[in-house]
């Protein structure tokens, strides 16, 4: 076969091929047939750390070794890690000002649960975490579970230090002095907050009755890069996993529209939600 003319990452159509179902297989990421691109500019630093030359001795080491770290660090290199605190500000508004209060109202007792899904390094769980402190509610009325298919990436957010560059994005001041201390370069999460938040690793296309019932689902901007027949599994398993009257948010691309017909919509604060039928 042919390779793709891309100097040292040049790679055969039938390495892309392998790529495509390995990346499929491993994380569900549905790979279109002109993301050469893509791959290069994520397994690069893999090849070059690995010693080797191209793509398709990559590929090569991969068919040899069939598990293993290099094997983890192929997917978790394609997995998408982008993320921020309080990324897209509304969600976190509409939750604080209507469906929280309204969930609250509507109970006696019991805890607020939330999973933030695909969470990457806990930027998203750990902003929930502090909205719902700001709000006044207890420490011990609260449970976040944050979960993410890479090891790499829970390591991270398990150890609650992030960088200057990370914190200036989408932290206010007044929460980064409420809740961070300073530590040389980095900034650490006060315990206070840390303890708040459980993380575990979790593939989305498992089974979820192993993780709990929430009254919060949020996984944004994740099931666009998944094709149609593992959305519904993925729904079918959310559906299940609410609580009665609980919420699930998606990305502002995302819908369960032409999916599934177990979710209505329904505008918060201008954000689209989607609770259970």
């Amino acid at each position: 076969m042919a390779a793709t003319d891309t100097g040292t990452t040049a790679i055969s159509q039938d390495n892309y091929a392998f790529l495509q179902e390995h990346v499929y297989r491993t994380s569900g990421i549905v790979l279109d047939g002109n993301k050469h691109y893509l791959l290069e500019a994520r397994l690069l630093p893999i090849v070059r750390r690995e010693e080797l030359k191209t793509l398709n001795d990559l590929c090569a080491l991969l068919r040899a070794s069939g598990s293993g770290r290099v094997f983890q660090d192929v997917r978790d290199a394609m997995t998408t890690n982008e993320t921020l605190f309080f990324r897209d500000a509304l969600p976190f508004k509409a939750m604080r000002q209507t469906l929280i209060p309204r969930l609250r109202e509507s109970r006696t007792t019991g805890r607020l649960t939330f999973w933030s899904a695909a969470a990457s390094s806990g930027q998203e769980a750990y902003s929930l975490a502090m909205m719902l402190l700001d709000m006044g509610i207890k420490g011990s009325d609260i449970d976040i579970l944050a979960t993410d298919i890479s090891d790499k990436v829970l390591d991270q957010a398990k150890s609650g230090r992030y960088s200057q560059t990370e914190v200036g994005r989408g932290l206010p001041a007044q929460q980064l002095v409420k809740y961070f201390q300073r530590d040389k370069a980095e900034w650490q999460i006060k315990d206070e907050l840390r303890r708040l938040v459980r993380f575990q690793p979790f593939d989305l296309r498992a089974k979820m009755s192993s993780i709990g019932r929430f009254d919060f689902i949020l996984c944004r901007n994740v099931l666009i890069y998944f094709d149609v027949e593992t959305k519904k599994r993925i729904f079918r398993e959310m559906e299940n996993a609410l609580n009665p009257g609980g919420f699930l948010l998606l990305g502002a691309a995302e819908t369960t529209l032409n999916i599934t017909d177990s979710f209505e919509r329904c505008s918060v604060e201008g954000v689209s939600f989607y609770r259970k039928r």
